[in-house]
């Protein structure tokens, strides 16, 4: 029931401050990963930017101060981030894990796949903290 809550409501708030993370200038790390949907299980192509402990992602990679992300996860509240490429059966693959959730990505290559574990890897520890089960917002019900 609680998934359900989550896309409802992801479907109409639509947060404008993202904590104050201007994710539109210098990420850490930025580039196209393909992940898989919480609800329609299908791998879509998105754009990703870390930034200030937030793992955000949008539809197109021409990112400004007006652009609104797919989503977001905060960094902080993953456990682990490690190469999956037997749980989704796909090269290059990688997992996300928090206590509550796993989201799985495909790089585009080897060394993309270990850029960005290392990168959010590093990130994870820079931001640990003890955080809620908000861990992933969602703003449009497919991730």
């Amino acid at each position: 029931m609680a998934s359900l809550w989550r896309a409802e409501t992801a479907l109409t708030e639509k947060p404008n401050n993202y904590d104050g993370v201007e994710f539109w200038l210098n990420p850490e790390r930025a580039g196209w990963l393909t992940k898989q949907g919480e609800y329609i299980k299908t791998w879509r192509r998105r754009w990703f930017i870390l930034k200030q402990g937030s793992l955000f992602w949008f539809k197109e990679s021409t990112i400004t101060r007006a652009s609104r992300p797919r989503g977001v996860i905060t960094v902080a509240t993953c456990l682990t981030v490690k190469g999956a490429e037997d749980t989704p059966n796909k090269e290059y693959a990688f997992e996300l894990s928090t206590r509550n959730d796993t989201m799985y990505f495909i790089a585009d290559s080897e060394k993309e796949k270990e850029d960005w574990i290392n990168s959010i890897g590093r990130s994870i520890v820079q931001h640990s903290r003890s955080v809620t089960d908000s861990e992933i917002v969602d703003y449009d019900g497919k991730r």
